[in-house]
């Protein structure tokens, strides 16, 4: 049995993975930040790390999983505002809908999901140790220096770097003398390069008061609590997205390391998806939400679309490579359909060297295929022996990628004619629409949709899980 390599960006090379415990593995995956509703760029890397979680499942680990939120922070204030919602529940609306877009897609659910409000007090024990060390300073008097009760506490980036220990840098590759936070309250910093570990309030702002004054979390000090909260001061895995490798990887290796921490033995960084070549986001104004994206195809066709490329390489959008991943899984679907109640069987040793190789699914899904293929040669010439075989070993493979056409998660899913998975699909896509609306108070939205399926003959039923439709006697 081959070795699982990862390719760690910290040494820009790929290491035999060798857990802290034996038979365990720790993994934290810097999650969501809910501020509106998410696209397929966010349920990328859930995907993504996903297969990593699954792989090492499959393998006999013991898999611990930390996905945080962060349910505060500038943006989220900010369009709370700007929507004149109380922040809580704005950022409470839309984690619902993130992890609605996870369990949609088939994303398994983390070992525990702490949120950056939950975690104050540990934040404050690691600015004590920070402060005690000498890497960290407060600054009383809020932003402006007239607010008594309020203080931010910064990390003394020149202080650390001045140490043996220093690798800042080290991860995104960046000098340090060019690096820009791109923090806008600086009052008080001692030098540009400084990060904020804690925020002084601001009027009218939440708060929580600490021995340097009111304030609320910086953005990167509450990962290093939480990831070390729950997987201890050395564990193995930190994932999240490209986007995050300056400032916020940078940031909690330097505050981790400063506190005495080990921190993280490996990290892994997904790559964008992108559209026309530019990052997609929402200023960029090419954002593709989920419910957008399941009026054109099924979840676990969406799943299988975000998942197929190398989880380092940019996932260039269109509708038609959509389209085309799409007929991809339908193919292995059609073959797997063949055989009711097919058991798993074993996957091939080239599936599993692929999946050693770094995580590398397009490799695993040439060889789903290649098995596909075969299987449908095989009854073709009347071996159904072999058939089923082959059968059970490309649902063994595909339900580590998470998309096994007889997992329960995709039962209902399966295409019963073109015409009712064309209606059901339209449904659904006005349903989330009227849920969304629902929440965000758009009364009138959701009124018209529902009245639009009424005119249609559809009658809408709303139950705990969500609402459902059936077509009117």
């Amino acid at each position: 049995m081959s070795t699982l390599r990862i390719f760690d960006t910290a040494t820009r090379s790929q290491r035999d993975f060798e857990p802290v415990r034996p038979g365990h593995a720790s993994i934290y995956l810097c999650g969501a930040t809910p501020q509106s509703q998410p696209h397929i760029g966010h349920l990328r890397s859930g995907v993504a790390f996903d297969i990593l979680r699954r792989w090492l499942i499959a393998q006999g680990y013991d898999v611990a999983l930390v996905r945080n939120v962060t349910d505060i922070d500038d943006k989220i204030l900010t369009t709370a505002a700007e929507n004149n919602r109380p922040w809580w529940e704005w950022v409470s609306t839309y984690e619902r809908e993130f992890t609605k877009a996870y369990n949609t897609l088939g994303v398994l659910p983390p070992s525990v999901e702490p949120r950056a409000t939950g975690f104050v007090t540990q934040m404050v024990e690691y600015m004590q140790r920070l402060i005690d060390a000498g890497f960290a300073y407060a600054v009383p008097g809020g932003p402006a220096g007239e607010d008594d009760e309020a203080g931010s506490v910064y990390f003394d980036v020149a202080a650390w770097n001045a140490t043996e220990g220093s690798d800042y840098g080290a991860l995104s590759g960046n000098r340090v003398e060019e690096m820009e936070q791109g923090e806008t309250d600086n009052a008080g910093k001692r030098s540009p390069q400084d990060f904020a570990l804690w925020k002084a309030a601001k009027p009218g702002e939440p708060s929580w008061p600490t021995p340097w004054g009111r304030g609320r979390p910086g953005w990167h000090l509450e990962c290093s609590a939480m990831s070390t909260y729950y997987l201890g001061s050395e564990f193995d895995i930190h994932c999240g997205g490209l986007d995050l490798q300056f400032p916020h990887h940078e940031n909690e290796i330097a505050q981790s390391h400063a506190a005495g921490d080990k921190f993280a033995n490996y990290w892994m960084h997904n790559h964008w998806v992108t559209m026309s070549g530019e990052k997609m986001s929402k200023s960029l104004g090419n954002v593709l939400s989920i419910a957008n994206m399941l009026e054109i195809v099924r979840p676990v066709e969406l799943r299988y679309y975000l998942g197929s490329a190398h989880y380092r390489s940019v996932l260039e959008y269109s509708e038609s490579a959509l389209t085309e991943a799409a007929a991809g899984y339908r193919r292995i679907e059609d073959f797997v359909g063949r055989f009711e109640g097919v058991e798993k069987g074993e996957w091939t040793l080239a599936f599993e060297e692929a999946m050693n190789d770094d995580i590398a699914v397009p490799k695993a899904l040439a060889e789903i295929h290649t098995a596909v293929r075969a299987g449908n040669k095989a009854l073709a010439e009347g071996r159904h022996d072999d058939a089923e075989r082959l059968a059970g070993a490309v649902r063994a493979m595909a339900a580590v990628l998470g998309f096994d056409p007889l997992d329960e998660q995709w039962k209902d899913s399966a295409v019963t004619s073109g015409a009712d998975a064309a209606l059901d699909v339209l449904v659904q896509a006005e349903l989330e629409r009227r849920t969304t609306a629902r929440a965000e108070k758009d009364w009138a939205t959701a009124d018209a949709v529902r009245d639009r399926l009424a005119a249609a003959g559809i009658t809408i039923t709303d139950t705990a899980d969500g609402p459902t439709w059936s077509l009117a006697d």
